[in-house]
């Protein structure tokens, strides 16, 4: 009789830990698909914004753009340069008030070939916005980051002159 409740025991024992490991693996594959369902949107969303980033540096990039029937401004840029930084926020900020289709921002990085080529044919240095009319001639050229308020009306007078 002692042989069988060993048996028996052995084999409720050996039921336990089969139901325990399957227990295991479910609540591990649970906690998978629960983190992937998690994760899925996240970079999702990170992936929408990168690529649009991406899309809207390609096309300020696109220096053909100017004298193409709307006026430009391009701002001569250094990634690397804090000033640059700064003069590229102010003028996102002061173009915020006109209609998008009614101008073009753009950038020449003077760490690309065609960004550097645009800013030795103006011959100016980073840090400094060209003002181009609807023809593609330059108007004026605004140097450093400036007053914001200075910038602004820089900007409005150029779009009611040449807009």
């Amino acid at each position: 009789m002692a042989k069988r409740r060993s048996k028996s025991n052995r084999a409720k024992s050996t039921y336990k830990s089969e139901v325990k490991a399957t227990d295991q693996k479910k609540r591990k594959t649970l906690r998978l698909l629960r983190n992937l369902a998690i994760a899925t949107p996240v970079v999702g969303v990170a992936g929408f914004f990168s690529v649009k980033s991406v899309q809207a540096t390609i096309c300020e990039a696109d220096l053909t753009k100017v004298g193409k029937g709307v006026p430009s401004i391009v701002q001569i840029h250094d990634p690397n340069c804090q000033l640059c930084a700064a003069l590229q926020n102010q003028s996102r900020r002061a173009l915020k008030s006109f209609d998008k289709d009614s101008y073009r921002f753009l950038v020449a990085n003077i760490r690309t070939d065609d960004g550097s080529a645009f800013a030795a044919k103006y011959r100016v240095p980073h840090v400094t916005l060209l003002l181009f009319d609807k023809k593609g001639e330059v108007t004026q050229v605004v140097r450093g980051p400036i007053d914001q308020d200075a910038l602004e009306n820089i900007l409005s007078a150029h779009m009611k002159r040449y807009g």
